[in-house]
């Protein structure tokens, strides 16, 4: 039965991916009622496929769908029909992303940057501030997986540091840094659904993001100085002690340096041809950014006369790869029945209503200040960053603010990065936890609460002072 279940799943998954690119070119009734079809499929066999702790926050979100639609007398079946369209772009993009990671079991590139990089990195904070950059490029390919892949390569690279100290060390390097990426990684689902549907300015928001990002790692490096008095460890020298012996199994040096030099053009190359065709031609990031990743990763193995190697991958990841996504997706669409519930019933005029009667009734806040805590609430309450951001920037698009739409990114997107690395039960986090073998406590709120604290209130000094200059 689950097997079956798997297969439907993947066809109408990729049914619904093909009618959101056909409505998207030619919209008709018939298009939409089948994308309806195709998206309330992939939720029905989402009930077979995960176990009920996996499907609690998406009953949870359609129950609230169903009671809005209910109390407001709203049509169910436009909410199974039409609410499960509204995340079709975002449910496309992420079926297509992970297909990045293919180009990087090609080639050693990661170790190759590593090993080009060990001279300037023979210190702990140089260390730590290539771990956490590298991780950010790395998650620009894979998201939230290049937590356990770098873990895996940085945990062979210091094989005899298994401490709570050394743990520190990596866990908070990898998961601040890849909450880091949710700020300007163009890649990063939330990132790019909150600049489409806020119609803010990309090129402005990745380079405010870019810059917040910085900050946060030098924030990073700078708690780490703390942590290693603490801890009483001298790190510097155990990376080097590491690095003696890394030298004995280096790849050449020429061969190293050419694959640091092409990791560089394919980065470039994958983020400088979304940025121009969105830019000219004006088209939504959602909509550019999955044709685009297709093509440009057929062109990698054209180049590199491998493409058996692409149709290989292919097959594997629409056999196995696409069905293990039944909770991420089943998420996604529930979000989208609360969000089309919400916007059609006015319920969302309440809500942004709510939090202007805060603005105005609490001195010294306002509207950016309390936005960050609706990812942070919410993400201990299970529901996810990129869910989070969904429902919010889904429901702030139909509202006239008076804020810069690329302030309102920032300030939703720090909250999701403080989200990120405390909340105990969003994926991260858990993922790194089965990795590193730390409870999921010990990980989040205990290695990062105060690293939060202080984050949270440099960027609201950021946007704070900005929003001063821009009134």
């Amino acid at each position: 039965m689950r097997q079956f279940a798997s297969i439907v799943f993947t066809i109408a998954i990729i049914i619904y991916a093909v009618m959101h690119y056909t409505t998207y070119l030619n919209p008709t009734e018939t298009g939409a009622i089948i994308l309806g079809i195709a998206g309330t499929t992939v939720l029905i066999f989402s009930l077979v496929l995960l176990p009920f702790r996996a499907l609690a926050v998406p009953i949870f979100l359609f129950i609230i769908a169903s009671g809005i639609q209910f109390f407001t007398n709203g049509s169910f079946t436009g909410l199974l029909l039409d609410g499960v369209g509204e995340m079709s772009n975002l449910i496309t993009l992420l079926l297509i992303v992970p297909i990045i990671s293919w180009i990087l079991r090609e080639e050693h590139y990661i170790d190759a940057i590593m090993q080009v990089a060990q001279r300037s990195l023979n210190s702990s904070k140089k260390f730590y501030f290539g771990m956490m950059l590298v991780n950010q490029v790395i998650s620009y390919f894979l998201l939230f997986g290049a937590i356990p892949m770098m873990y895996q390569f940085i945990n062979d690279f210091l094989r005899d540091k298994t401490s709570e100290a050394w743990e520190y060390f990596k866990g908070t390097a990898l998961l601040r840094s890849f909450a880091l990426t949710t700020l300007w990684v163009i890649s990063i689902p939330s990132f790019a659904f909150a600049v489409d549907h806020l119609e803010a300015s990309l090129g402005w928001t990745i380079i405010q993001g870019f810059i917040i990002s910085l900050a946060g790692i030098f924030l990073s490096v700078f708690f780490l100085s703390f942590k290693e008095k603490s801890y009483q460890v001298d790190y510097t020298v155990g990376i080097q002690e590491e690095m003696a012996g890394r030298l004995e199994h280096a790849l050449d040096a020429k061969y190293a340096k050419r694959l640091v030099m092409e990791f560089a053009f394919l980065f470039l190359s994958l983020f400088s041809t979304i940025f121009i065709i969105h830019i000219v031609l004006g088209w939504g990031l959602l909509a550019i950014i999955p044709p685009i990743i297709v093509v440009w990763t057929l062109g990698y193995f054209i180049v590199k006369k491998r493409t058996h190697h692409f149709f290989t991958e292919m097959k594997t990841y629409i056999r196995k790869d696409v069905g293990q996504k039944s909770q991420q997706f089943s998420l996604l669409l529930a979000a989208g029945m609360l969000i089309y519930a919400v916007n059609n019933s006015g319920v969302g005029n309440y809500l942004i209503d709510g939090l202007f009667y805060v603005e105005d009734t609490i001195p010294f806040v306002n509207f950016l200040t309390i936005v960050p805590f609706m990812a942070i609430i919410l993400g201990f309450l299970g529901l996810g960053p990129l869910t989070v951001i969904v429902l919010v920037a889904g429901i702030l698009e139909n509202v006239d603010l008076i804020y810069p739409p690329e302030l309102v990114v920032l300030a939703m997107t720090s909250g999701s990065v403080i989200s990120v690395i405390l909340s105990p039960v969003v994926l991260p986090v858990i993922i790194l936890s089965a990795t590193n073998k730390l409870s999921i406590i010990k990980n989040g709120i205990m290695f990062n609460w105060s690293y939060a604290l202080v984050f949270y209130f440099l960027v609201q000094g950021y946007i704070q002072v900005m929003w001063y200059f821009l009134q």
